[in-house]
């Protein structure tokens, strides 16, 4: 479905698309009805490494924050 705020998500975090995978996950489809259970009213969210980040909007300062935290501790 068009999810403007996923697409705006998507924009601000280009920039850092070399430093990190982006994993997107329909929250329609059947077998991912957990996290629409989860997340419906809250879309979009973001996890980094498997650990809730953030949601609605990137947050950058935390999103900076916490790749660079990651990157660190793989050096």
């Amino acid at each position: 479905k068009p999810c403007p705020l996923c697409d705006e998500a998507k924009e601000v975090l280009e920039p850092y698309k070399k430093r990190f995978i982006l994993q997107e996950v329909d929250i329609t489809l059947p077998e991912n009805s957990s996290w629409y259970e989860k997340y419906k009213y809250d879309i979009p969210v973001f996890h980094l490494n498997g650990k809730f980040l953030m949601k609605h909007r990137v947050d950058i300062k935390k999103f900076e924050n916490q790749l660079a935290n990651l990157e660190l501790q793989n050096d």
